[in-house]
């Protein structure tokens, strides 16, 4: 079956391109342009992961993530910004992994393999989960050949 991604990004064309490489490595792929659309997706959807842009048009992206967290809290996340000040204040919301923007792709895919590849019982007892060495966080977060939004 095939893994469920919310991808929640406010930028449209961020979605789509994102959004079409995550389809070519047979994701099913769930695009959300606001933090309430991304919150009703995961619902409705229950998503294996979700990659979010923590500057939402109608609420930041740690707000809609709390929300998803709460209903469904063993859900993998990659927070994501292009914005330095909402990287650090995304941070301390329990997530696995934050990647700045612009985002490189083959670390991005690598990322989502790694999280989804994790078990349920190995990722609660992680006790580094969301800190820089967690075993499936980015060493390199600025991308050269990425996607800005």
């Amino acid at each position: 079956m095939k893994k469920r991604i919310l991808l929640a990004d406010r930028d449209e064309s961020v979605r789509n391109m994102v959004g079409r490489v995550l389809e070519s490595e047979d994701y099913n792929v769930l695009l959300a342009g606001s933090g309430w659309e991304a919150v009703n997706k995961a619902l409705a959807n229950s998503p294996d992961l979700v990659l979010f842009d923590a500057d939402m048009p109608d609420s930041d992206g740690s707000q809609s993530f709390e929300l998803i967290h709460r209903i469904q809290p063993l859900v993998r996340v990659i927070g994501m910004s292009a914005r330095h000040s909402l990287a650090e204040r995304a941070r301390p919301v329990e997530m696995d992994a934050f990647m700045e923007k612009p985002l490189d792709l083959g670390v991005l895919l690598d990322t989502i393999r790694c999280l989804l590849d994790e078990s349920d019982q190995e990722r609660v007892k992680r006790p580094d989960r969301g800190t820089p060495s967690s075993p499936c966080e980015p060493h390199a977060v600025h991308g050269q050949s990425g996607v800005r939004d």
